[in-house]
């Protein structure tokens, strides 16, 4: 069972549902960069998980559910799998893995534009020993739009050699070619069950984790070089206030003294453009005015340190 938060049970909503409703958990799986939280926010409908140009910026798992009359599809957003280099890196792998384990299916997602590579083969690798034989694998052929007609085949083919597939679909995440057939086959290979959750519920995420998202999303897209994999956001406030405004205070941690004045910027000005676009994105996802305050500190090397990392929002799972 997914671990919501690693502490809430799952409860199923019992209610009146037609005949032959389908339901499931599926992982959205792959290296990173390749589309998945793009994906995973068309089919939502909602900008749910953060997305940017930038390899890695999805960190931890991120359900996003679809309730449809016929079916309730439980997405499981991803990070890239990867061979980690920090404690920051084994963290992200750990949630895909976790995701994995107990998805109805898996949603092997690559980018067709290109031939397979190391990572790809890695993630193909892990999920031939990681999933028992009766889970179906889909593999999704993302960015279909950007292939060279000539090259398309070749490459459809070598990422078909990868392993044993259900079904191979090409699609673009971006464009919406090919995406509703995709969530068709996806829906009748799911088992026929109950909803897990209420209609109207959209992630299992809060909304203080989406705002934090949302906010190093924005300074992920703004900022360059070192600094944005250097970064970490926790939010320390969250509350209505009388006037109906949300008031968000949160707190943007670097590495160094010279990633944070990056993130400042001369005179404020990259923090200011960092804030004015998060705040938009709040506001269209909660349907409230925001006042968001945002600081800059150091936590050095918090990327390699599990304490550090525990305090930050990312807990290593515990052996032993």
């Amino acid at each position: 069972m997914f671990d919501l938060n690693d502490s809430e049970d799952l409860l199923i909503v019992q209610e009146e549902l037609p005949e032959g409703h389908r339901s499931g958990f599926v992982a959205l799986v792959g290296k990173p960069n390749v589309g998945k939280s793009t994906l995973l926010n068309a089919w939502i409908g909602y900008k749910l998980a953060a997305v940017t140009p930038k390899p890695q910026t999805t960190r931890t798992s991120l359900l996003g559910i679809l309730t449809r009359d016929d079916a309730q599809v439980i997405f499981c957003d991803t990070p890239g799998i990867h061979e980690p280099v920090t404690k920051l890196g084994a963290f992200m792998v750990d949630r895909a893995k976790r995701a994995v384990d107990d998805a109805d299916l898996v949603l092997f997602i690559v980018d067709v534009s290109q031939p397979p590579d190391d990572e790809d083969r890695r993630v193909a690798h892990f999920l031939a020993d990681a999933l028992p034989a009766t889970t179906p694998v889909i593999l999704g052929l993302n960015k279909a739009d950007l292939a060279q007609q000539p090259e398309e085949p070749e490459h459809r083919d070598a990422y078909a050699s990868l392993g044993r597939f259900a079904s191979v679909r090409a699609y673009s995440a971006l464009t919406g070619m090919g995406r509703d057939a995709l969530l068709e086959e996806i829906i009748l290979a799911l088992p026929e069950g109950p909803r897990f959750f209420p209609a109207d519920q959209l992630t299992d995420a809060n909304e203080r984790f989406v705002a934090a998202e949302t906010i190093r999303e924005k300074a992920l897209f703004f900022l360059h070089q070192e600094v944005p994999h250097a970064l970490a956001v926790v939010v320390q406030e969250y509350s209505e206030r009388d006037d109906g405004f949300l008031e968000i205070a949160a707190t943007l941690y670097t590495e160094r003294e010279s990633q944070k004045g990056i993130v400042i910027g001369r005179g404020g000005t990259m923090l200011k453009k960092i804030g004015r676009a998060a705040r938009e994105d709040i506001e269209a996802f909660t349907g409230s005015k925001v006042y968001l305050r945002l600081w800059v500190k150091v936590r050095p090397n918090w990327r390699k340190k599990e304490p550090l990392l525990r305090e930050l929002g990312y807990p290593l799972p515990r052996h032993g």
